[in-house]
């Protein structure tokens, strides 16, 4: 079996983070790869799937470190990039499992049949909803992947397991009636929780002010419509 089925390549470890699982204190392993690429990344270093020479984090350095780690942390999140491009994502969850963590796992929703895979050892799932199905080709960076998405939140729902959705709302692809369609779709799907999260303008971007930014996501009438259409929802900045 080739090195690729069997490890992963992490381009950047978090070694402390009450964000990333909730309830709980994790690490997070950044995984290397993403096929998309989408406008607002934050992470535009982490799409290719080889490792850059600036990462220091073997796999074996970071389950080193996570074993030394037991009773100081509760959980192991893999993220990205897309985790769910890494053939070795699940011998990775495995290991963490078998270590004693809950883990947790941040998507896109990309191969949902690598998800259904990897779905049954998981603890919880943020799946990124990157906005309405007319507009997923844009904000994917030419990627029809909206179909791909459905299917991942499908075996999420199917599943039982904890997850949550959440949208980047980049103002420069994203508009309030986005939004309110993004918002119904989830609500009709059985979706339960669901956050919008402010766009921080990535370096590239030098002409999105913060007021913009803040706009999309206080329009009260949308908010309203959101907080009422699910059980838990929050707008994070």
């Amino acid at each position: 079996m080739s090195e690729s089925k069997t490890e992963i390549k992490i381009g950047d470890v978090e070694t402390f983070s009450i964000v990333d699982f909730p309830s709980h204190i994790a690490v997070v392993a950044f995984l290397q790869g993403c096929p998309w690429r989408c406008p607002f990344c934050y992470n535009a270093s982490l799409q290719p799937l080889k490792n850059t020479d600036e990462s220091i984090w073997t796999a074996d350095k970071f389950f080193k470190f996570i074993e030394k780690r037991k009773g100081m942390l509760d959980a192991v999140v893999f993220s990205g990039g897309e985790p769910l491009v890494q053939e070795g994502l699940y011998n990775a969850v495995q290991k963490a499992k078998d270590m004693g963590y809950m883990v947790g796992l941040h998507t896109g929703g990309y191969r949902p049949e690598h998800l259904r895979k990897v779905l049954p050892l998981l603890d919880w799932v943020g799946l990124d909803i990157k906005g309405p199905k007319a507009k997923y080709k844009a904000l994917t960076g030419g990627f029809d992947a909206f179909d791909a998405m459905g299917k991942s939140l499908d075996l999420l729902l199917q599943s039982g397991i904890h997850f949550e959705c959440r949208t980047t709302c980049d103002p420069r692809e994203l508009t309030v009636d986005d939004l309110f369609e993004l918002g119904a779709f989830l609500k009709n799907k059985g979706v339960k929780e669901y956050y919008l999260q402010k766009y921080r303008p990535i370096e590239s971007d030098k002409s999105t002010t913060d007021t913009v930014c803040e706009s999309l996501i206080s329009d009260e009438k949308l908010i309203s419509f959101l907080s009422g259409a699910f059980e838990k929802f929050e707008v994070r900045r």
